[in-house]
């Protein structure tokens, strides 16, 4: 049974932080309507303004927090948390396209609570998937190339016996794993640096949840990982 393990030199760094985790099992992430994630996207867009507090772009808490975990770790030059970079298009009048329906979904999600989200095809895992420092070695091909980008040592990554799946925490996705409209089994999740924004994240994680099932079906379950439950089965 694959699991999925934080380890513990990710909780040195961040051991208030929790990642909320949604398993997927065969949903029908096809698309049937279009028009319904882009009306999704367009209404997270417009309440993703609640979080320009403040002129500079930077000091918002929902950027400044996530910018402040990048710091503790090697990253990548100019690398920044996926919730930066769906908020910076926002912020410039950028719509967010449609991908497909799972990957709406979550970037509704992300942009409505101001958290990062993620998303996975567990059926091209290789062994367990890790969330821990890289070695340095791993193999990644991030989407939209074909070139091998591996993570520097040191830094934060979600890996498996493969190689790493997503680079600076949450900065990068690889093509192998990547979600697509033929994807049946899915990893989803929602993370959280600290406990600040708490209630924000188990709503969200909810609603994520909700979202999956009243629009692909299939059958869910839902965890949140901490430092005092670090691992959990990839499986319903």
């Amino acid at each position: 049974m694959k699991k999925f393990i934080i380890e513990e030199d990710f909780w040195s760094l961040f051991p208030n932080a929790k990642i909320g985790v949604i398993i997927c099992e065969k949903i029908d992430n096809s698309l049937k309507n279009e028009s319904i994630y882009e009306e999704m996207l367009r209404k997270a867009e417009k309440e993703a303004h609640k979080f320009f507090q403040n002129e500079e772009f930077s000091s918002n808490s929902v950027i400044s927090v996530w910018r402040e975990a990048f710091q503790k770790f090697k990253t990548k030059k100019g690398a920044r948390s996926s919730i930066e970079a769906l908020l910076k298009r926002v912020e410039k009048d950028n719509q967010i396209g449609t991908i497909n329906p799972l990957v709406d979904i979550y970037n509704s999600i992300s942009l409505r609570y101001g958290l990062p989200c993620g998303g996975e095809n567990t059926d091209n895992f290789i062994g367990d998937m890790k969330l821990t420092k890289a070695i340095g070695n791993e193999q990644f091909v991030p989407l939209g190339t074909e070139e091998n980008a591996p993570p520097y040592e040191g830094e934060i990554v979600y890996k498996d016996d493969a190689g790493a799946i997503c680079r600076c925490w949450n900065w990068r996705e690889a093509k192998r794993t990547m979600l697509t409209e033929n994807t049946k089994n899915a990893f989803l999740c929602i993370e959280l640096v600290d406990e600040s924004g708490i209630d924000e994240f188990n709503m969200a994680l909810k609603d994520l949840g909700d979202l999956v099932v009243e629009n692909l079906g299939g059958k869910i379950r839902t965890e949140v990982l901490d430092i005092n439950n670090k691992e959990t089965s990839i499986e319903i």
